[in-house]
C-alpha cells in the first residue's frame, strides 16, 4: 500500500507521515483538540496582557492614605483595627497620576478595541487568522514589556501603548470566530466557545499573580512577566496553528471528512465570498447581539475594571488579597462556562429545546441575574463573606453569555462569522471604555462612598436588562439567507449534498432548523 501522504502549508511538496516529525509527536491527538487548547491559551494569554494594569495601577499611583479613619456605612475598614479589613497599605507607588488621567489609561484600550472589529473581521477573510491572531498578540506582548518605561516617561506614552495594544487584541475575536466556521462541526460548537472562556483563566490568574509581583519584586514586573509569556505564546501558536483542515500537515483523514460534513463552511469559500456588510448592518438578529452584549460587556466591566478599586476603597484590602479575591471568581466562571455550554449542547442535541431558545435562555442568566446581583451587593453592608459569595455568583453567571448571544453569532452566518462578530463587537465593545469612564466620573472624589458606588451599581442594572430585551424579541438561531451570498449552490442544494454523502450514518440537517444536526 502506498505511503499516506500529508502536506504541509509552508510547502508545496508532500512528505512521508512516517518522516514529519511534528506528525509523530502529535498524530494521535485529535487536531481540534489542538485548537481547543490553543484558543484557551490564546485568549488566557490575551487577557493577561490587557487586564495586568487594571491592579498594577493600584500601586503605581502615589495616592495620600487617610488616617484616624473608622468603619462606617460609606467604607468596610479601619485603621485602628488589626483585622484582615485594613486600610490600603502603600506600594512604593509615585506617578502623579489623578484618577481622571487614570480613567483614561484604562479606558484607551478599548477605544482602539471598538475600532479595529471591523478592520479584525475584513483582515481575516483576506490573510486568515493564523497570521491575524499571532502578529495581533505579538504586538500586545512588545507593548506591555515597554510599558514601565512610559510610565515613568509620561503618561501620554502609556495612554499610546495601551492604544495599540487596544488595537491588536480587538483583531483577535473577529479571528478567532472565522476559525470556528472553517473547522468545528456544529453539535461541537456550544463546546468549542468554552475555550474563548479562557479569557476568564486569564483575568483569575493576572490578578492574584499582580498582587503576588507587586508586593515582592515591584509593579514594573508585572508588564515584563505578561509581556514574556506573550512571546513565547506566540511562538507556540506559529508551530501548531493552521487556518483550515485542508491545509493541516497532520490531521487524520477521519476527522478531515467528520469536519468537512458537518460544517457549512469551507475556507476557500470563505476568501472568495464577498461580505455582505449591508445585509449584515441591517440585520435585526446580527443588531440584538450587539446590543444585548453590549449590557453584558458593561456589568462585566464593574468586575473586571472597577472591582480592585471597589475592593481597595471600600472593603480595604492589601494588594495580595486584593488580587486573590477579584481573580478567583474568574476561575470559577470557566469552569462555569464549560457547564453552561455542555448544558446548552444537550438541550440542543436532545431536543429538550430549540437553539433559539437556549440561545435566549443562556443571554438571560448572563446578564438580566448578574444586573440584579450587582445592586444587591451594595445592599449587604460590610459582610464581606456574603459579598464575596454574591460577587462570585454574578461573575460566574455572566459567562453563560457563551452559549448564549456569543455563541449565536456563529449559528446565523457560519460564513461570515469573523464580519458578523466585529460588526457586533463594535457596538458591544463600545460598553468597555464606557462603563469605566462612567464609574470614574460617578465616583470622582467619592471612591469610598459606599452610596456612590451603589448609583454606579444602581446604572449597571438598568442597562444591562433594557439592552436583554432587544435579543429577547430579534435573537434566532436561524441561518440567515445572506450567509450563502456568492456561493455557487443555494441552501436546500447544500442540505440535499451534505444529505446524500452517506444515508446511513452522515450527519443531516433538520429542514425547520438549520443549526441542529442529527444522527
Amino acid at each position: 500500500m502506498a505511503e499516506e501522504k500529508v502536506y504541509i502549508s509552508d510547502l508545496s511538496y508532500p512528505i512521508e507521515k512516517k518522516k514529519c516529525l511534528i506528525y509523530r509527536i502529535f498524530g494521535q491527538v485529535p487536531a481540534r483538540l489542538v485548537l481547543y487548547l490553543l484558543s484557551w491559551s490564546g485568549f488566557l494569554v490575551s487577557f493577561m496582557m490587557r487586564n495586568d494594569i487594571n491592579i498594577a495601577i493600584v500601586a503605581m499611583v502615589n495616592e495620600p492614605v487617610r488616617t484616624n479613619t473608622t468603619s462606617s456605612n460609606e467604607y468596610c475598614y479601619s485603621v485602628e483595627e488589626s483585622s484582615d479589613n485594613i486600610a490600603p497599605v502603600e506600594y512604593g507607588g509615585t506617578l502623579q497620576w489623578p484618577s481622571k488621567v487614570q480613567s483614561y489609561i484604562l479606558a484607551s484600550f478599548y477605544w482602539a478595541y471598538i475600532i479595529s472589529q471591523i478592520v479584525g473581521g475584513l483582515a481575516t477573510q483576506k490573510l486568515g487568522t493564523k497570521r491575524v491572531f499571532g502578529y495581533a498578540q505579538l504586538a500586545t506582548a512588545f507593548c506591555s514589556i515597554c510599558i514601565p518605561w512610559a510610565s515613568e516617561t509620561h503618561f501620554g506614552l502609556v495612554i499610546s501603548l495601551r492604544f495599540i495594544q487596544g488595537f491588536a487584541s480587538g483583531l483577535t475575536w473577529p479571528a478567532m470566530y472565522a476559525l470556528v466556521g472553517h473547522w468545528i462541526p456544529v453539535p461541537e460548537r456550544s463546546r468549542f466557545m468554552s475555550s474563548f472562556q479562557g479569557f476568564s483563566i486569564g483575568i483569575g490568574i493576572t490578578y492574584p499573580l499582580c498582587g503576588f509581583l507587586i508586593a515582592h519584586l515591584g509593579w514594573r514586573s508585572v508588564f515584563y512577566t505578561t509581556g514574556s509569556i506573550g512571546i513565547i505564546w506566540c511562538l507556540i501558536w506559529y508551530l501548531l496553528a493552521f487556518d483550515s483542515p485542508e491545509i493541516h500537515p497532520r490531521i487524520s483523514l477521519r476527522e478531515q471528512q467528520y469536519i468537512k460534513e458537518n460544517t457549512n463552511n469551507t475556507y476557500e469559500n470563505s476568501r472568495t465570498q464577498v461580505v455582505p456588510w449591508k445585509k449584515i448592518l441591517t440585520s435585526p438578529a446580527a443588531w440584538s447581539i450587539g446590543i444585548t452584549n453590549f449590557g453584558r460587556i458593561w456589568v462585566h466591566y464593574i468586575f473586571i475594571v472597577s472591582g480592585p478599586t471597589y475592593m481597595k476603597s471600600i472593603l480595604g484590602f492589601s494588594i495580595e488579597k486584593n488580587g486573590l479575591l477579584s481573580g478567583a471568581p474568574f476561575i470559577c466562571s470557566y469552569v462555569a462556562s464549560v457547564f453552561f455550554c455542555y448544558i446548552a449542547d444537550k438541550l440542543i442535541t436532545k431536543n429538550y429545546m430549540s437553539l433559539t431558545n437556549v440561545r435566549k435562555l443562556m443571554t438571560a442568566l448572563s446578564q438580566i441575574v448578574p444586573g440584579i446581583l450587582v445592586v444587591v451587593i451594595s445592599y449587604i453592608g460590610c459582610d464581606i463573606n456574603l459579598i464575596l459569595v454574591v460577587w462570585f455568583l454574578a461573575v460566574t453567571l455572566v459567562t453563560a453569555s457563551y452559549a448564549g448571544a456569543m455563541a449565536n453569532v456563529v449559528d446565523i452566518a457560519p460564513n461570515f462569522a469573523g464580519p458578523v462578530l466585529a460588526f457586533a463587537q463594535t457596538i458591544h465593545m463600545s460598553a468597555s471604555f464606557i462603563s469605566p469612564l462612567v464609574t470614574f466620573h460617578m465616583l470622582e472624589g467619592q471612591e469610598q462612598n459606599m452610596s456612590a458606588w451603589r448609583n454606579v451599581f444602581y446604572v449597571s442594572c438598568f442597562v444591562t436588562v433594557v439592552t436583554y430585551i432587544s435579543f429577547q424579541i430579534c435573537g434566532t438561531g436561524d441561518v440567515q439567507s445572506w450567509n450563502y451570498d456568492g456561493l455557487p449552490i443555494t441552501t436546500p442544494e447544500q442540505e440535499e449534498l451534505m444529505n446524500g454523502k452517506s444515508p446511513e450514518k452522515k450527519p443531516t440537517i433538520v429542514k425547520d432548523d438549520p443549526n441542529e444536526i442529527q444522527a
